[in-house]
């Protein structure tokens, strides 16, 4: 049986996960695996790679083929280059923290208001109202 490590499909139409698991080769894409070893978020900016070493490791050790996607995460991650003993590539970028959104407080601001409108309300004219009612009383 030859097994292979390959991507598995997720997520909706335009926003794509994957799972890196070992699979028979014979089996579909998102088919039955074998084992999941590892998570691909490539809409995610950086995008997250998460890899399980020791199973990668593993499974190569026994003969898994990986997929040309896979090869080029697993050299990102530096476990290819590990299983074939070369030197490990530079680190992968994290990504860094947002800052909090600043308060409204921080600005300093305090609330002075009513709660009431700022513009006034119009009144309706008294003067077009009285003639249309008169008209009506005298027919």
């Amino acid at each position: 049986m030859a097994v292979k490590i390959k991507l598995k499909r997720l997520g909706k139409i335009r926003s794509p996960h994957y799972r890196i698991v070992v699979a028979d080769s014979r089996t579909r894409r998102d088919g039955r695996a074998i084992e999941e070893i590892g998570k691909y978020h490539p809409t995610y900016n950086p995008s997250v790679m998460e890899v399980d070493a020791e199973r990668v490791a593993y499974w190569l050790g026994v003969g898994a083929q990986p997929t040309e996607p896979v090869l080029a995460i697993l050299k990102k991650t530096g476990d290819w280059q590990k299983f074939k003993g070369e030197p490990a590539p530079a680190p992968l970028l994290v990504a860094a923290e947002k800052p909090a959104r600043p308060t409204f407080e921080a600005f300093g601001g305090e609330d002075d208001g009513k709660g009431e409108a700022i513009t006034q309300k119009k009144k309706a004219d008294k003067k077009d109202e009285a003639p249309a009612e008169s008209a009506s009383s005298e027919a």
